[in-house]
């Protein structure tokens, strides 16, 4: 009985863990929001975005997939400051 309880415990964190690491959004072993992928609700998580600017990349990325992590600042609103208080921690893999 202990041992089944141990195995199941063990096969339930480890389909946690794969769950919780396997989100689209996020790139691997870095933490990194995608650009190209992540949802209105996670892009407004960046500093200085807002639901406005988000959306804003949700509808450039529609038409024109972000190639490089600079390119964000094609988006309307989206200048040199806040590429650089956000480039740390978007990618585009």
């Amino acid at each position: 009985m202990k041992s089944r309880s141990l195995s199941f415990t063990f096969c339930f964190t480890l389909l946690v863990a794969c769950f919780l690491l396997s989100s689209p959004v996020m790139a691997q072993d870095q933490g990194l929001i995608n650009i190209n992928t992540a949802p209105v609700e996670v892009l407004v998580e960046l500093d200085g975005i807002g639901e406005t600017l988000a959306q804003r990349i949700v509808t450039y990325r529609e038409d024109n997939p972000f190639e490089s992590i600079e390119e964000i600042m094609e988006v309307k609103g989206i200048g040199q400051k806040t590429f650089e208080g956000i480039k740390a921690r978007i990618t585009v893999e």
